[in-house]
C-alpha cells in the first residue's frame, strides 16, 4: 500500500468505524469491540507511515479542488507524523479505558460517545496530514464541532454551560481571527501551502508580520494561550475519557500542533528570528506558563477539585510548547515538538488516574486523597509517574523534552524563557509532589471519622479498592509509555529534530 493510500485509509477508518458503532449501538459488547478494532486498525495504518517519513519521504495528494487554487490537500511531514502517531497510539488505550469508565459509572448515550470520539480522531488525523492552511482550518473546525457533544455529554445545566463556553471561545477565535489570518496569508504570499522555511519571508512587512502572527496565535484557541484559555477548565465537567481526549489525544494537541506548524512552515524560523515585532509571543506564553501554574498551586492549597487543577496544569504545559516555538530556533522547535509526545503520555495518565478515583470511590477533591495510595497502588503509582513527567524529572519523558527546551532557550540567549522553565518546574513540583505524598504517607482515618455520621456530600466509598480492570490496564500502559519515552526517545526525537531543521531557510530542500 502506497503512503498516499495509507494516509487516506487512516483518515477514513475512524469514519467507517463510527458508522459501524452506530449500527451496533444496541449491542454494547459488539459496539465496543468495533471501537477497539477500529482504533487498532488506525494505529497500524499510521505506524506504517513512520519509516517512510524517517527516511525523508513526504507523501502528498490532492483530495479535492474546491475553487481554482484552493485545494483540500494532504502532505505528511515530521510534525504531522508526531501528532498523528500520538492520536493513533492513544486512541485504543483511551477506548479500553472508556469501556471501564462508561460502564463503571453507568453513563448514558454511550453509542453517541464512541461515535463522537471516532469523529474526533478522524478530524485529528486530517489536521495532522494537512498540506495547506485551508485543509488545516477545515479539519480544525470539524474537530471543534465533533467534540462539543462530548463536552456536553452529561446533559445537565453545568455541562450545557461548559459547552457554550467551549463552542463560543473556539468558534469565535477560529472564525474571527484564524480565518482572517489564513485569507491574509493567501493575499500576501499567493499560496497557502505548508513549505519548509516558510512562505512569508519577503512578502510581509515586519510590523504586519507581528500582527499576522498575533491573529494566528490567538486564533488557534485550542492552544489555550491566555486570555483565550477559559474553555479548557470549563470543559472539565465532561466524563474523564473526554478530558483525556481534550488534554492528551486530540484537541489541545491540535492547538499546539497548529502553532508549531504555522511558525515552522508558514513564517519560517529564520524569518521570525530576524524580526523585533514577534517577541511578544515569548512573553505571553511565558506569562501563561507561570500564571496557570500559580492557579494550579492555589487549587492545591485550597484542596479543591483534582480535575480542575489538572486542567490549569494543561494550560501551563501547552504554553511550554508555544514558548519553545517562540524561541524561533531549531532547538526550540525540536523541544516543543517532542513535548507534544511527552505531555500527551503524562497528562493522559494523570486524567486516567483522576477518573479511576472517581469510578472506584467517587473521590473528586484533593483533600480526599489522603492514604488512597494504599488502596489504589496501581492508580496512584501511575499518577506519580505522570506527575514526574509534568515536573520534568527522570525517568519520565517530560525530562527529555524540557531538556531540549532549556538548551534551546540557552542557545538563543533568551534568559527570560530559561527562567520561566526553571521557575515553572519548581511550581509544578509544588502542586504535584504534595498529592503523591498525601496519597502514600498520610492516613485516611481522620477523613473517615469526619464523615462517619453519613453527612458526606460527595458520597465517597471509603472501603474501595482499584477501579475496574480496563481502567487500571489503560493507566498503567500510559504510565509505562511515559517511562519508555525517557529510555527510548529515538523515533519521536528524530522526527522532532527534522521539524526543527524544516523551519530554517536551509530546510527548503526537505
Amino acid at each position: 500500500m502506497s503512503p498516499e493510500t495509507l494516509m487516506v485509509a487512516a483518515v477514513l477508518t475512524p469514519l467507517v468505524g463510527g458508522l459501524l458503532i452506530v449500527l451496533t449501538g444496541s449491542w454494547p459488547n459488539l459496539r465496543e469491540s468495533v471501537t477497539l478494532v477500529t482504533a487498532g486498525i488506525t494505529l497500524a495504518l499510521v505506524a506504517n507511515l513512520v519509516p517512510g517519513v524517517l527516511e525523508g519521504g513526504r507523501p502528498e495528494l490532492t483530495l479535492i479542488e474546491m475553487l481554482p487554487g484552493l485545494e483540500l490537500r494532504f502532505r505528511l511531514e515530521p510534525l504531522g507524523m508526531i501528532y498523528a502517531g500520538v492520536a493513533a497510539l492513544l486512541w485504543p488505550v483511551n477506548s479500553l479505558y472508556s469501556i471501564g469508565y462508561m460502564r463503571g459509572n453507568n453513563e448514558k448515550e454511550q453509542t453517541r460517545f464512541y461515535l463522537c470520539f471516532a469523529l474526533a480522531i478522524f478530524s485529528a488525523l486530517g489536521i495532522a496530514f494537512s498540506g495547506n492552511l485551508i485543509t488545516l482550518f477545515v479539519f480544525y473546525e470539524v474537530l471543534t464541532f465533533s467534540t462539543y457533544p462530548l463536552v456536553t455529554h452529561k446533559g445537565n445545566e453545568d455541562a450545557m454551560k461548559a459547552g457554550r463556553v467551549y463552542l463560543g471561545i473556539l468558534v469565535t477565535t477560529s472564525i474571527g481571527l484564524l480565518l482572517l489570518a489564513v485569507v491574509w496569508t493567501s493575499v500576501l504570499a499567493g499560496t497557502l501551502e505548508f513549505t519548509p522555511g516558510g512562505i512569508l519571508a519577503g512578502n510581509v512587512e515586519p510590523g504586519m508580520a507581528g500582527l499576522l502572527l498575533m491573529l494566528f496565535m490567538f486564533g488557534i484557541g485550542k492552544a489555550a494561550l491566555m486570555p483565550v484559555h477559559r474553555w479548557l477548565p470549563a470543559a472539565m465537567v465532561a466524563p474523564t475519557p473526554v478530558s483525556a481526549l481534550l488534554h492528551a489525544v486530540a484537541v489541545v494537541k491540535a492547538g499546539v500542533f497548529s502553532v508549531v506548524k504555522i511558525i515552522v512552515y508558514v513564517f519560517g524560523i529564520d524569518f521570525l528570528a530576524s524580526l523585533d515585532t514577534t517577541q511578544w509571543l515569548l512573553w505571553i506564553s511565558g506569562f501563561t506558563v507561570l500564571a496557570a501554574s500559580i492557579v494550579a498551586l492555589r487549587i492545591l492549597i485550597q484542596q479543591g477539585n483534582l480535575k480542575k487543577m489538572l486542567a490549569y496544569s494543561t494550560v501551563s504545559q501547552l504554553s511550554y510548547i508555544v514558548l519553545a516555538a517562540a524561541l524561533f530556533s531549531s532547538m526550540g522547535a525540536t523541544g516543543g515538538s517532542l513535548h507534544i509526545v511527552a505531555h500527551a503520555f503524562g497528562k493522559i495518565t494523570l486524567f486516567f488516574a483522576a477518573g479511576a478515583l472517581y469510578t472506584a470511590a467517587h473521590k473528586t477533591e484533593i483533600f480526599q486523597l489522603r492514604g488512597v495510595g494504599w488502596r489504589m497502588p496501581w492508580t496512584m503509582g501511575a499518577f506519580a509517574v505522570g506527575a514526574l513527567s509534568m515536573i520534568g524529572l527522570p525517568p519520565a519523558g517530560g525530562f527529555i523534552s524540557k531538556w531540549y527546551m532549556m538548551i534551546g532557550a540557552f542557545q538563543a540567549e533568551e534568559m527570560v524563557a530559561f527562567g520561566v522553565l526553571i521557575l515553572s518546574t519548581l511550581l509544578n513540583a509544588a502542586y504535584f509532589a504534595p498529592i503523591v505524598y498525601m496519597a502514600f504517607f498520610q492516613s485516611e482515618e481522620p477523613l473517615r471519622a469526619a464523615y462517619a455520621d453519613g453527612h458526606d456530600p460527595w458520597h465517597v466509598d471509603w472501603d474501595h479498592g482499584e477501579a475496574p480492570w480496563p481502567i487500571v490496564v489503560a493507566l498503567t500502559t500510559t504510565a509505562a509509555l511515559t517511562i519508555l519515552l525517557f529510555f527510548f526517545p529515538d523515533v519521536p526525537l528524530e522526527l522532532a529534530r527534522a521539524v526543527g531543521e524544516s523551519g530554517l531557510t536551509a530546510g527548503l530542500g526537505d
